[in-house]
């Protein structure tokens, strides 16, 4: 097929831009690029060699985890977060990692040390930020929830089969008028006979539109305290939408929850739920967890642009011949080895007992503040390539900055940690007075 070129009338051409008769360009030669993340990049971040401050067995995690990332994800990661649609024939790849379920011990769980899960997450998160929000939703949510505040009789019931990732869970606090707020939620759960009724609503909770096992978080009219109950999935009365039009984790299938008259069986309430200070107790663990997502991700980043600065060639040379760029990937190695080190040393205030809400809230707060700096300046280094999802960055970029603002925004952390240093709470702002002026 031919089409005729405007610019030159009589002179045709291919629809891919050659003249006929002559061979068709070859766009890799024409346009030279780097390897794709497809071919994920070797590991190159660990500069200050802090993998000597794990144990053997965490190491172990280290390598299984990451080989099983580069192989089985990098390859389709991009196509699906452009479809914005969820791999599910990576679930059971995922599973036989053996990381869900993380420092719970029992019930089929791989009881990690808390360090070895934060290593498995860092090394979800490196090659797709999207798996590791996947695995951290129903491990470091909705399974330690079960496992920290549910009865014996919900741990055998539930926590092997969520340990194989043969059923999936969510964790469903989050609401339309409640975000950082969380402690004000809304929806209601009224005792009736032999169990509760949930009405409400619930938003952004990852997973909900597939899973099989919904933590769901409610105020009970009758104490008028937080309470947590598990609902399963196509219960009556409950309603998942998928959340579209994100511009990141794409792959991750954020929900709206309608809970219309939901019937939830007495034996269906957590009853180590009782307050929101309940809550908080899961919610100081995960958010460790969630602390090294950003660290994964700067890995995965500068991993990508040490590949590419060294394929790539401007001016005669290799992109990392240049001052600049050199500059830009030290100071990227620089916050990845400190953003590390944060990471660790929160584990072991965790292991030793001496971890502090304020503690947690800090280090998530400033590793997602310095891993937003890290994958900024990775955008940068990749010039226009930085706008593509095939190459890592662009697509990192997107990711963090959901993960920059759930489980605290950091202006949210910050308090926390302000309110515990100066025993001042500066979450609500004084009501104005008439005489006030704006």
């Amino acid at each position: 097929m031919t089409v005729s070129s405007p610019e030159n009338q009589g002179t045709s051409k291919n629809v891919d831009g050659s003249c006929p008769g002559l061979p068709a360009l070859d766009v890799s030669i024409a346009f030279p690029q780097a390897t794709s993340a497809s071919l994920f990049p070797p590991a190159a971040s660990d500069y200050y060699q802090l993998d000597d401050l794990l144990t053997p067995e965490e190491q172990v995690i280290r390598r299984k985890v990451r080989k099983v990332m580069e192989k089985e994800v990098a390859p389709v990661m991009t196509e699906y977060w452009e479809k914005a649609q969820f791999p599910f024939h990576v679930i059971p790849k995922l599973g036989s990692l053996k990381v869900a379920g993380g420092t719970i011990k029992g019930y089929g769980c791989p009881g990690l040390s808390i360090t070895g899960s934060a290593i498995a997450t860092a090394e979800i998160a490196r090659v797709d930020a999207s798996c590791s929000t996947f695995i951290l939703v129903h491990s470091s949510l909705a399974m330690l929830t079960i496992a920290l505040c549910g009865s014996e009789m919900q741990k055998e019931q539930l926590l092997p089969s969520l340990a194989r990732l043969e059923k999936i869970g969510c964790w469903a606090l989050t609401e339309p008028d409640y975000g950082s707020d969380a402690s004000s939620l809304r929806t209601t759960a009224t005792k009736v006979a032999g169990g509760w009724i949930l009405d409400g609503q619930k938003r952004w909770i990852g997973n909900s539109t597939f899973a099989d096992v919904l933590v769901v978080f409610a105020r009970n009219t009758t104490t008028n305290q937080i309470n947590g109950y598990i609902v399963k999935k196509d219960a009556p009365g409950l309603k998942a939408t998928k959340i579209e039009n994100k511009i990141g984790l794409r792959i991750v299938q954020n929900g709206d929850i309608l809970l219309k008259k939901v019937f939830v069986p007495d034996e269906d309430r957590l009853p180590g739920v009782n307050s929101f200070k309940d809550t908080n107790k899961v919610l100081a663990v995960s958010r460790v967890m969630v602390a090294w997502q950003p660290i994964g991700i700067s890995m995965g980043v500068f991993d990508m642009c040490h590949r590419y600065l060294k394929e790539r060639k401007q001016f005669g040379a290799p992109l990392a011949a240049f001052q600049i760029n050199q500059e830009k990937l030290v100071h990227m190695l620089g916050n990845i080895q400190a953003m590390t080190l944060v990471g660790w040393r929160l584990c072991k205030l965790y292991d030793s007992g001496k971890m502090t809400p304020g503690h947690a809230s800090m280090g998530k707060a400033w590793i997602s503040l310095r891993a937003r700096e890290t994958v900024s300046l990775g955008r940068e280094l990749l010039g226009g390539n930085g706008i593509l999802a095939d190459f890592l960055v662009a697509k990192a970029f997107c990711d963090l900055e959901p993960i920059f603002s759930y489980e605290g925004t950091y202006d949210i952390n910050s308090l926390v940690t302000g309110r515990e240093i100066t025993g001042i709470a500066s979450f609500k702002p004084a009501i104005l007075g008439k005489s006030s002026r704006l």
